[in-house]
């Protein structure tokens, strides 16, 4: 898919990835970059770095984000991309809050959820789109020392594959981006865990990544290429990538739950 001409939406476009994207897009000279944030003030601020219009949503409202499309596609053009990239780190295991639990489940899977099953029945009826759904290498792996967040990141993983599966020869193209530690402010102080052992990657890289995705239409989009590695071996012997897991966790002194 060439972005040229066509109009954007990117959730979570306020910092970090959906941020680094906003900038990423608008070099490829798009018809329209709408920036959407639940903080209205940072999506206004990258709206006003690239030309684009903000919009302060909660991506975790089905409602919400059926206003948003509904004005979007009424009063300013037809979605051609939808980024969904907000997302939310929780640490802990099964001691982790009930609330932190949904909140990761609304965030990190029904957002996605919630813009398909709004934008796919349009881009049906005119024979096209695309979605970018960022999750994380945690979906493909799992998160060390974070249960929500590796449960919740393959769900949005397996989200993806399914839209990819059932809408994929229907003009509905899908990526979905699996990075490993990223320099955003959530992952501030997370330097020196079991997530970054291939170090960290710039915001930045992560979206060039996505764009030569999107432009070569390629489902997984992986910033760092050793989780493929990783992947193979998992599938290769799960025992002992289990086993690995356990090793990484020891290194990384992640307590073993009493």
């Amino acid at each position: 898919m060439q972005l040229k001409d066509k109009t954007i939406v990117i959730t979570g476009a306020g910092t970090g990835i959906g941020r680094a994207l906003a900038l990423a897009v608008a070099a490829e000279h798009p018809q329209n970059i709408i920036c959407v944030d639940i903080d209205g003030n940072s999506a206004e601020q990258t709206a006003a770095a690239i030309d684009g219009i903000a919009y302060a949503v909660d991506v975790t409202s089905n409602i919400a984000i059926a206003e948003m499309i509904d004005m979007i596609e009424r009063d300013i053009a037809p979605i051609d991309l939808f980024c969904s990239n907000a997302g939310i780190l929780r640490i802990g295991g099964l001691e982790t809050p009930l609330e932190d639990w949904q909140q990761s489940w609304d965030v990190n899977v029904m957002a996605h959820v919630f813009a398909a099953r709004h934008l796919v029945p349009r881009m049906l009826k005119r024979s096209g789109g695309y979605f970018l759904n960022v999750a994380s290498a945690a979906g493909l792996l799992n998160q060390i020392g974070a249960a929500s967040y590796g449960v919740t990141k393959h769900a949005a993983v397996g989200f993806s594959e399914w839209l990819a599966i059932t809408h994929g020869d229907q003009g509905i193209g899908v990526s979905v981006a699996c990075p490993q530690a990223v320099k955003t402010a959530m992952t501030r102080g997370m330097e020196n865990s079991a997530a970054s052992v291939d170090g960290m990657i710039s915001a930045e890289d992560v979206a060039s990544a996505c764009l030569d995705a999107i432009e070569n239409e390629r489902f997984l989009v992986l910033p760092h290429p050793k989780v493929e590695t990783y992947m193979q071996a998992k599938t290769a012997d799960y025992g002992r990538w289990i086993t690995g897991m356990q090793r990484l966790r020891d290194k990384f002194d992640v307590p073993k739950p009493d």
